[in-house]
């Protein structure tokens, strides 16, 4: 199986010993790998793993190696892979027949497509660990249960039945069926000392569903709304109802039954199915999933 691109970024400042290749194919999957230190075979290693479980990649991006200046730790750290892996990763490429491109210096929003991804990696990734240290085996744990929370959400209908509540995924990419997990208690509110390391483990993963799963609902809703006319909901459209303190991995699909407009003729109210309930929300209570 060969993939048409990908996008490859490199996570840094988790700890001192390691770092996180965040790979996305376009639209499609994220892909989290981890690389055991700066050296050219740890990173063509790390590129092995990801051809072999997700397919090779006929063109990698990346960012530029001239955005990898500054003073910050982070930055040496990136500037450091880049110059380390030239040589030894240009051979490897050439030989698979993998071309590797550079978004242009000063310009992330060239890889918006890909950006958003890695961003909400790092961004939770970060708060939620903070200093706690596992070993390889538990940090690969960890990172593969993250990996299985961002490809979960949905994307589109899989039909325009009615009927039907199922959303396509990137879990229908890998592996035909929707990313499921394994049904835990919350551990949020417990403190960390009463935990045992899996159980930390598990806090951490959940903390990172209800963050990024909150902020991915988010950017479902387009407030240019308020600002401009947009077409409102319609009967039968596809939504994600947004509650609190839903398990990992789970998101409440309903289709639209009836709509009710208010005085100024805006959509507020709608009457939807949820599997086999029906109730009455406001317009504030769901996301539409990407058309």
């Amino acid at each position: 199986m060969v993939t048409k691109a990908c996008h490859l970024e490199i996570v840094t400042d988790l700890s001192s010993e390691a770092f996180i290749a965040a790979l996305k194919r376009f639209l499609v999957d994220e892909h989290l790998e981890i690389v055991t230190d700066l050296s050219s075979e740890a990173f063509i290693a790390a590129l092995k793993r990801f051809f072999s479980r997700r397919g090779k990649s006929e063109r990698i991006f990346s960012d530029n190696a001239t955005n990898f200046v500054g003073t910050q730790l982070e930055l040496k750290r990136l500037r450091e892979i880049m110059s380390n892996c030239v040589s030894d990763l240009s051979k490897f490429l050439c030989e698979e027949r993998v071309e590797w491109s550079f978004i242009s210096p000063r310009s992330p929003n060239h890889g918006g497509l890909w950006e958003a991804g890695v961003k909400a990696v790092k961004y939770h990734l970060r708060r939620v660990m903070g200093n706690l240290r596992f070993t390889y085996e538990e940090f690969l744990t960890t990172l593969n249960q993250i990996e299985g929370v961002l490809n979960s959400r949905p994307l589109y209908p899989l039909s325009c039945d009615p009927g039907d509540f199922d959303a396509l995924t990137p879990g229908h990419f890998l592996v035909g069926r929707p990313i499921t997990a394994i049904a835990e208690p919350s551990l949020t509110e417990v403190s960390d000392n009463k935990l045992k390391v899996w159980q930390k483990q598990t806090k951490i993963v959940q903390h990172i569903w209800k963050r990024w799963s909150n902020n991915y609902l988010s950017t479902l809703q387009n407030r240019n709304k308020w600002y401009f006319e947009k077409n409102n909901v319609k009967i039968h459209d596809m939504v994600i109802l947004k509650e609190d303190n839903l398990p990992v991995c789970n998101w409440p699909l309903g289709r639209i039954l009836e709509v009710y407009h208010g005085k100024d003729n805006k959509i507020r109210v709608v009457r939807f199915a949820f599997q086999a309930n029906i109730d009455r929300v406001g317009l504030n209570d769901f996301r539409k999933p990407l058309p």
